[in-house]
């Protein structure tokens, strides 16, 4: 017992006996003990609660494989074994991996948040990905795509007490994970009620040498043999969330992104177009250009905003506490 709750003691029991010793009637005595209680009660500090994260791992029949993945359990969630919660599914960068939350300080960041009721309590789950950029590769060996929608969204759902129906589930993401995040979302509009993404690798424009034999740019090298080695212009058409952003039905996703002004890879042009199409189609989103590049600083000053973003989206029943 620390010293401030052992002075809360001393005192409430000195108070205690000098009720006592002055109590001229049982009626008395009664009313102090009454008294000492509420002071106690009153004095005490409450417990300082916080959520933890857990980090295991499952074994995909699709990707033929153990994939881990972390999961962030707000501070109600061992408290309270009868109620159920909201998900995001939040996704990592190229490069990261499941524990990029937890090792770079993301978890404070959420359990502050938490404690200043910023944001309602509601799950999040960090699945590592390599650079699958989410989805099934051109070769069809790292079927990414479907291990989360037949694989990883049921098993997390089954072992965790979560709310059901698309509404309660939303998906997020940073850079690759942005990208995997629209395209999860736009592909399976049914599935998730909402969407958020941090400077999503959005290409406005494949280079030219995409779908050539000449030597790949740094950029082209950053989407790896996920979309064919040179990239199959058709199969990168089929998965990008700007051309599913063109005809997806969206009218029921609610939408949030932002981006760095002096991105690294200049994905505030993809974004801006993005903009523009969900714009010109009249579906409701939330757009921002920040200033920043591509990089953690950037992530990190604007983090909040997609996790405040997502709790709204949450809706009624999951409010701020």
């Amino acid at each position: 017992m620390n010293s401030p709750w052992r002075g809360m003691f001393r005192r409430a029991r000195r108070h205690r006996a000098q009720c006592v010793t002055h109590a001229s009637s049982r009626a008395a005595t009664v009313f102090a003990s009454l008294v000492v209680l509420l002071l106690v009660f009153a004095l005490a500090p409450t417990a300082h609660a916080t959520g933890r994260a857990d980090c295991l791992s499952l074994t995909s029949k699709i990707l033929r494989h153990s994939v881990g993945y972390c999961i962030l359990l707000p501070p109600s969630y061992d408290v309270d074994a009868a109620r159920r919660y909201p998900i995001l599914y939040f996704l990592h960068g190229l490069g990261e991996n499941e524990q990029f939350l937890v090792r770079g300080g993301g978890l404070n960041l959420v359990e502050d948040l938490w404690e200043q009721h910023e944001i309602a309590d509601y799950l999040i789950v960090t699945p590592a990905a390599d650079s699958s950029f989410y989805i099934n590769s051109h070769d069809g060996q790292a079927r990414y795509e479907d291990f989360v929608i037949q694989e990883f969204l049921p098993f997390i759902e089954r072992r965790y007490r979560t709310r059901h129906g698309r509404a309660a589930r939303g998906i997020g993401g940073i850079s690759m994970g942005g990208y995997g995040a629209l395209h999860l979302a736009f592909r399976h509009p049914e599935l998730f009620g909402s969407v958020s993404a941090h400077s999503a690798a959005l290409i406005e424009r494949l280079p030219e040498a995409a779908g050539s034999n000449r030597p790949p740019t740094p950029g082209l090298r950053m989407l790896g043999n996920v979309f064919g080695a040179p990239v199959d212009r058709v199969f990168w058409e089929r998965n990008d969330p700007l051309a599913l952003g063109r005809t997806a039905n969206l009218a029921a996703l609610k939408i949030y992104f932002d981006c760095g002004s002096e991105d690294d890879y200049g994905f505030e042009a993809g974004a801006a177009v993005l903009d523009k199409e969900l714009t010109a189609r009249r579906i409701a989103h939330e757009f921002h250009i920040y200033p920043g590049r591509h990089d953690w600083p950037y992530f990190a000053e604007h983090l909040h905003a997609s996790l405040e973003f997502e709790s709204q989206a949450f809706g009624p029943g999951n409010e701020k506490n």
